[in-house]
């Protein structure tokens, strides 16, 4: 098996102290589905000061008997591995952690206190040593509790979504008595701290399979105690015959995932339509009305941020993005098309966030399961941002290091039509060659210019305006070809 030397020297070390020292856990469980382990753990008999003689560069600071070594060669990858003693847990009163940590004689005891069996594999020379079957598990694609399914979970609530994370990110299933242990002990959750139920969320939330991983957490009885409020659209008519809202926010989550959206983008697109089997009214033209559920489903969508601990920029965000998640856009309505429109709401969402609220709008334009590709409505909306955003790439009279007063001032001459073809002209100019957009060349060439007679400078502005809309025409063209619109 392919194991970074770092790896091999850290348990060569050890082995060559008069202790024993196995590779352990997730990475023996990737190495044997073919996958490459991004974190590599060592278990050991050295105690952790045992450890820290041998590696003296390395750290301390839990109660989990947990060292990390450093590794400090230019030929490793690895700059730390995370060498853990053998050991033993007592009760786990709260739920969360073991009222104790002991150390363990043997492997085998320490390999029984793991979550799932195809975690509690361990490396030695020989092979792998598999006290609790995790490699017929792992051919049999099942997740299973090492030993009792309701001890473990009692030990540590948290494994429940753990076991959800793991089914979906290997494709496996959920073992039977697993399974079971899980839907009656989903209560125990809540004993969880949030920040925990937070990052294993997110953890699923960030998986190709995301929609799986929620619809999940729902069947096993554990999503009424992340986001109950998702629950609420289970039933609840989106369109007719269109899917229900759960069903529509999943499908909206499943595009960004398959898309490869960002995190912000996901939980907005999972939790857009929350505010809907709240606000649910008659029904008018054949369509159900949902009178400012995006308002509500933004104030919503800031409760459960805040109850997961979520940070105040991050909530602030997702919050923004679902309540203006209706922007309205349309290429044939004026009214909805203008730049002056575009740029409230881009005041009102932020500079920052224009490119997720577009994608935002995607997820759930695809979630609706009718078009086969991004509408043209939404890339000509695309093209209109992109345009707007980047205006200071437009060439306009701004680009210059002189203004209309200079003009006047330099000519000493009145407002009127000769000063707009000077900067004109000077636009052109440094468009042509932006070495020229000095205010010492400009204001010489303005004295120049100045000198013409006004048909002279009327010629001379005319084609520069011909150049400088040329510039701009390709401009535009680039962005309108990016997302395929005329």
């Amino acid at each position: 098996m392919d194991i970074p030397k770092e790896v091999e020297s850290v348990v060569a070390t050890l082995e060559k102290a008069g202790f024993k020292a196995y590779v352990v856990g997730g990475c023996v469980r990737d190495l044997l589905l073919g996958i490459g382990p991004k974190d590599w753990d060592v278990t050991t008999s050295a105690k952790p000061e045992e450890i820290l003689r041998l590696f003296p560069e390395s750290f301390y600071e839990n109660k989990f008997l947990t060292v990390t070594v450093k590794t400090d060669s230019q030929d490793y990858v690895l700059a730390e591995i995370e060498v853990t003693t053998f050991r033993a847990e007592g009760k786990y009163t709260d739920k969360r952690h073991p009222d104790e940590v002991g150390f363990a004689k043997t492997l085998e005891e320490d390999l029984a206190r793991r979550d799932f069996t195809i975690n509690a594999i361990a490396l030695a020379d020989e092979g792998p040593i598999d006290p609790f079957g995790g490699q017929e598990d792992i051919k049999k694609k099942l997740v299973r509790a090492v030993g009792t399914p309701e001890t473990r979970f009692e030990e540590d609530a948290l494994r429940m979504m753990r076991a959800v994370r793991l089914a979906i990110q290997l494709d496996f299933k959920i073992e039977k008595n697993t399974e079971e242990a899980i839907k009656k002990l989903a209560g125990n959750l809540e004993f969880v701290a949030r920040e925990r139920v937070r990052d294993e969320l997110i953890k699923i939330i960030m998986t190709p399979k995301a929609k799986k991983g929620i619809e999940l957490l729902h069947e096993v009885g554990l999503l009424r105690y992340i986001i109950p409020e998702l629950e609420e659209g289970i039933g609840v008519e989106n369109r007719p015959k269109i899917f229900y809202i759960w069903e529509h926010n999943l499908r909206a989550l499943d595009y960004g995932a398959q898309s490869n959206f960002s995190l912000d983008v996901r939980l907005a697109a999972l939790l857009h339509d929350v505010g809907k089997p709240r606000t649910k009214g008659e029904m008018k033209n054949n369509e159900w009305t949902f009178y400012g559920h995006d308002v509500v489903g933004a104030k919503m969508t800031a409760q459960i941020m805040d109850r997961l601990k979520f940070s105040h920029n991050q909530t602030e965000k997702i919050c923004k993005l679902v309540r203006w998640h209706l922007f309205k856009y349309d290429v044939e309505e004026d009214a909805a098309t203008t730049d002056s429109s575009i740029r409230r709401l881009i005041r009102k969402v932020g500079v920052e966030n224009m490119e997720d609220l577009v994608k935002l709008r995607i997820c759930d334009r695809m979630g609706m399961g009718v078009p086969k590709a991004v509408p043209y409505r939404l890339r000509h909306f695309q093209f209109r941002v992109e345009k707007i955003l980047h205006e200071e790439e437009a060439p306009t009279p701004k680009m210059l290091l002189v203004d209309g007063a200079d003009v006047m001032n330099i000519l000493k001459i009145e407002p009127g039509p000769k000063i707009g073809r000077i900067l004109e002209v000077l636009l052109q100019e440094i468009i042509d060659d932006p070495a020229k957009n000095i205010k010492e060349n400009l204001e010489s060439r303005i004295k120049n210019l100045g000198k013409l007679s006004d048909d002279e400078l009327a010629k001379m502005a005319e084609k520069a305006e011909s150049k400088i809309e040329l510039v701009e025409d390709e401009r535009v063209s680039k962005i309108k070809a990016k997302y395929y619109v005329k």
